[in-house]
């Protein structure tokens, strides 16, 4: 392999459940850029049970668009030679055969089970189950649901260094009687990570070494303040490989072509989402809208958190976001009249048809609706997790106080404070209209303030996520160059009133070419105001007094705003985001927000009218 400075050609493959994308990378003069991607059906279940077959057809495909050789009979060309054979470096991700899916255990479920869940969800693991102590199961309850499950690894954490092993004993006992085996791979131990009490390891390794595959680490948990998921989750990336990927259906070949480890997808989709906001000091809310998951991440004052809502999805669990949030939070969010029954048909019929697309405006703003509440309830879950440490000592007028009155639904994340939200996924990716993107990011998320929206273009946030562990200024370049979708900067004021209609800021902003745009937004409207890529524009912005926009209630705030493809979002809708109970006044107010975003065809939107 060529020396990091040399490196010119890279190439990226992302194994999904359906779809493998081969994504090809190259030095262009002085910077790195995009070049090509290919795609093709994944090959991981019979009749053809050999992953690699589905990554070579895509990656043909890049060689048929850009007539640079990649592939030998032995696999990729490495290193390259010459401009057009062979890369310098070949990684992948993967999400075939459902990616990494993990139980996890700990003592308490809201503390050392959920620092548990925390570690090996930013491991880019799907949760199936997590057994606690005090999880309000019965003990064979808790070994039947073990035994049951198949998971690829066990993440088992609980206690403090020093403190009482006798509740570790007794779960390593229910582990032990349960003996769960591995989803993939009859004849191996299944893996388990030990991240718990340092003085329980050899208890724990007495009761389950025989049994299973035991890798030691680090406590995750260490004292009560401090939160250490590092070493687990380090061990769960090393065990994939080893014990997941080695056994699934072609990997022992595709690990062979690639000297850096194959990375959950959405691992490294996270990685990418947390080296932009760290390169750029941001806080940021990211999400992965899949078919079948809503993966959200946040980069929140340095601490980066991943949940994924296994339940909620645009295809294949279409009709649990329908089951969960209830059909009545999906149809306020469509603006003309639809019964209960057409809609139920319509989900259901894209759920056993998971790669349809919607052919007419009423049915993709029906899918825009569900999207709207996968990205929040998937968000309401997250903040479960992106909380202080429950169980934390604080100082309290000189004495140590045990933190155990801390609201467990209350969050860190204050959306005031985000500066930044991003999606990826085919629905956002491929949206007719960019602002319909924005929109839902908007209105999913609640967003306040000033925020910067953006959404990856082509799908390969993955792929540039293990790139960056390898090259992270290729990776950075052409991620803002080619990957980034700038949609512009949302400046939303927050508060409420009964008064539609009030005015409730004075807005003042100066545009790069001197003209200044002078706004009063009325409660309750949307405002759109062109600013192009790589616009900056100086706004001043005076709330009325109870709106907030992030200098304080009635506070005046000034800022410059970046713009993009959409350009500046007003949004004097209020927060929290209520509409009209009546549903006559609901589409109307629907109509008008989509009408002055200019989010989808007029002439279709006055037949609604």
């Amino acid at each position: 392999m060529s020396s990091k400075g040399q490196m010119k050609i890279f190439l990226a493959t992302d194994c999904g459940s359906t779809t493998s994308k081969a994504r090809f990378f190259k030095k262009v003069g002085d910077e790195y850029r995009y070049v090509a991607s290919g795609e093709a059906p994944t090959t991981v279940e019979a009749p053809y049970e050999n992953v690699t077959l589905g990554v070579r057809n895509a990656i043909r495909e890049v060689e048929e668009l850009t007539g640079h050789k990649l592939l030998s009979p032995d696999g990729i060309i490495t290193p390259s030679n010459g401009e057009n054979v062979g890369v310098d470096v070949y990684v992948t991700t993967s999400s075939a055969g459902g990616g990494l899916q993990m139980m996890v255990s700990g003592i308490i479920k809201t503390m050392t089970a959920e620092s548990a869940e925390r570690a090996a969800l930013g491991a880019g693991a799907i949760i199936m189950d997590t057994i606690a102590v005090d999880d309000g199961r019965a003990d064979y309850e808790k070994i039947q649901a073990m035994r049951f499950l198949r998971p690829d690894m066990l993440l088992f954490a609980g206690g403090v260094d020093g403190g009482d092993t006798s509740h570790l004993t007794e779960i390593s006992q229910f582990i032990k009687s349960a003996d769960p085996k591995a989803r993939f791979g009859a004849d191996y131990k299944l893996p388990i990570v030990y991240a718990g009490n340092k003085d329980a390891r050899d208890r724990i390794n007495k009761i389950l070494g025989d049994r299973f595959a035991m890798t030691i680490v680090d406590n995750i948990r260490p004292t009560l303040e401090v939160e250490n998921p590092a070493p687990a989750r380090d061990a769960i990336h090393e065990l994939f490989m080893e014990h997941v990927m080695s056994h699934a259906p072609g990997y022992d070949r595709l690990m062979k072509w690639t000297p850096i480890p194959i990375m959950p997808t959405p691992a490294g989709e996270g990685m990418m989402f947390r080296v932009y906001a760290e390169s750029r000091k941001k806080n940021l809310i990211g999400v992965g809208l899949g078919g079948a998951t809503t993966n959200i991440y946040s980069i929140y004052d340095g601490k980066f958190v991943r949940s994924v809502s296994a339940n909620l999805g645009m295809s294949y669990s279409i009709c649990n976001v329908l089951k969960e949030t209830g059909i009545k939070n999906i149809t306020r969010w469509i603006p003309f009249e639809v019964s209960e029954e057409d809609i139920y048909d319509r989900l259901r019929n894209k759920m056993i048809r998971p790669t349809t697309i919607p052919q007419m405006l009423d049915d993709l703003i029906i899918e825009h609706a569900v999207a709207r509440e996968a990205l929040r309830m998937g968000f309401k879950h997250h903040k479960s997790l992106a909380r202080p440490l429950l169980g934390a000592h604080k100082l309290d007028t000189g004495f140590d106080k045990l933190d155990s009155m801390i609201d467990p639904t209350k969050t860190y994340i204050n959306m005031m404070n985000v500066n930044c939200v991003g999606g990826t996924g085919g629905l956002l990716s491929h949206a007719p209209r960019r602002v319909q993107s924005a929109l839902m990011l908007s209105d999913g998320f609640e967003v306040e303030g000033v925020t910067m929206l953006f959404q990856d273009s082509v799908f390969m946030m993955p792929h540039l996520g293990v790139l960056s562990t390898v090259q992270r200024v290729a990776a950075m370049e052409i991620f803002e160059k080619d990957c980034l979708v700038k949609l512009g900067t949302c400046i939303t004021l927050s508060g409420q009133t009964s008064d539609v209609g009030r005015t409730i800021a004075e807005i003042a902003m100066t545009l790069p070419n001197g003209e200044t745009v002078t706004k009063e937004p009325a409660y309750g409207t949307m405002t759109r105001i062109p600013l192009g890529l790589d616009e900056v524009a100086q706004v001043d912005v005076r709330p009325t007094r109870g709106f907030d926009v992030g200098a304080g209630p009635g506070h005046r705030l000034k800022t410059e705003v970046e713009g993009g493809v959409v350009g500046i979002l007003l949004d004097a809708r209020g927060r929290p985001l209520e509409l009209p109970e009546d549903d006559a006044e609901r589409r109307k107010m629907l109509l008008d927000w989509f009408t002055a975003l200019d989010a989808y065809p007029e002439e279709l939107l006055k037949k609604w009218r």
